[in-house]
């Protein structure tokens, strides 16, 4: 995960009408709208706060950041403690195991996408790394959920001018795409199969990679409910509507909506409006196109929880602008709403004022238990 404070009356009664807010666990007809941070809650401790005299009641940590004494205080003021998993982010593992580095159609090794270093996702040593991971974490923490990240083929999506390479055309790709999809590849060098294959097969070699991620988000669910049957599974994701980028979310990315609505819990888009470039009234246009392309429903799952931005890097996010997505986030058929990132919030002293505002406000919508 890298990367104005007056409500009106109007503004709380679209709230009450338009939101359809959901519990925790396997009982979504108890609706509770989930008022979120993203990162440690140390740097608002640090400055005298509490979670619930600011409203929030559920924290998302980065699993490597979490500890047992921030786990029991956030417990404590009434939150509830969500992990993020950095699912397919290969940096750190690629460089000392080179047949998990992810191959574009050149037969070459990718280069890293900014920041962003992926994996090759049928890499059975990476996966077994990666569940092990997830175990320990379930093991080690009682968690109300476990929010998966950089669930996608190698690529970086989060800039106004995306890097979309062709991946992943290693050995075990191949092998696994001709299994699948009982297509036999002509020999070759990898070049010469890649475009082969997209010249040829290019319908069954996207399907075939939404598959494979999709394959992905179903063996965590497994490992994750096993462990705690209330436990949520969400998923942090692009933002981009079908046609976007060419379609590049499941062309490239490999993310099928259709396939995943039967594995994810909660979908968290990362709406980045400054980061992406977009303004801040498209976060709300956003949820709302999620929201029907996921047939977002009254009760039940799937639900979306978006993560919008108070971070001020790259470019400058106002507190106006932070209450227009925030107020954007939790529009329409979301039932709850985060920020990236905590901190970026306790720095500045009109965003908690936004925050505490907005959230405190909806204390006073009625429950439905």
């Amino acid at each position: 995960m890298q990367f104005g404070t007056v409500y009106t009356s109007i503004v709380i009664l679209t709230i009450i009408v338009t939101s359809h807010c959901y519990s925790y666990g396997q009982n979504p007809e108890q609706p509770t709208l989930i008022k979120g941070v993203y990162g440690s809650p140390a740097a608002l401790w640090d400055q005298g706060y509490t979670l619930e005299n600011l409203g929030v009641n559920s924290i998302f940590v980065h699993s490597g950041s979490l500890t047992p004494e921030m786990v029991q205080r956030a417990k404590s003021e009434g939150a509830k403690v969500f992990a993020e998993f950095a699912t397919l982010n290969g940096k750190g593992y690629v460089e000392e195991h080179l047949e998990a580095w992810a191959i574009n159609e050149k037969g070459k090794k990718v280069a890293a996408a900014s920041w962003f270093m992926g994996v090759c996702p049928t890499d059975a040593g990476f996966r077994t790394y990666r569940m092990t991971q997830l175990q320990q974490l379930l093991n080690d923490f009682e968690l109300d959920g476990v929010w998966m990240d950089y669930v996608h083929w190698h690529a970086q999506f989060e800039d106004p001018e995306p890097i979309l390479p062709e991946t992943c055309f290693s050995s075990s790709c191949l092998e696994a795409f001709s299994k699948f999809s009982q297509i036999e590849i002509p020999k070759g060098s990898t070049s010469t199969k890649a475009s082969w294959i997209l010249a040829n097969h290019e319908k069954e070699w996207r399907d075939w990679r939404c598959e494979v991620i999709y394959d992905w988000t179903k063996e965590i669910r497994e490992i994750v409910k096993e462990s705690n049957p209330d436990a949520l599974l969400g998923l942090y994701h692009c933002p981009w509507t079908d046609t976007e980028f060419k379609g590049a979310r499941q062309r490239i990315l490999g993310l099928d909506y259709s396939l995943l609505k039967k594995s994810v819990d909660v979908f968290s888009p990362m709406v980045y409006h400054e980061r992406m470039g977009r303004t801040p009234d498209w976060v709300e246009q956003n949820v709302a196109w999620l929201c029907n392309a996921l047939d977002i429903k009254k009760s039940g799952y799937p639900q979306v929880w978006p993560i919008v931005q108070a971070h001020n890097d790259p470019g400058n996010v106002s507190a106006k602008d932070f209450e227009i997505v925030l107020q954007g986030g939790l529009s329409g058929k979301s039932s709850g709403v985060m920020m990236f990132t905590t901190s970026s919030v306790a720095d500045d002293a009109e965003k908690i004022k936004v925050m505490k505002h907005f959230y405190r406000s909806l204390d006073s919508i009625p429950s439905y238990d």
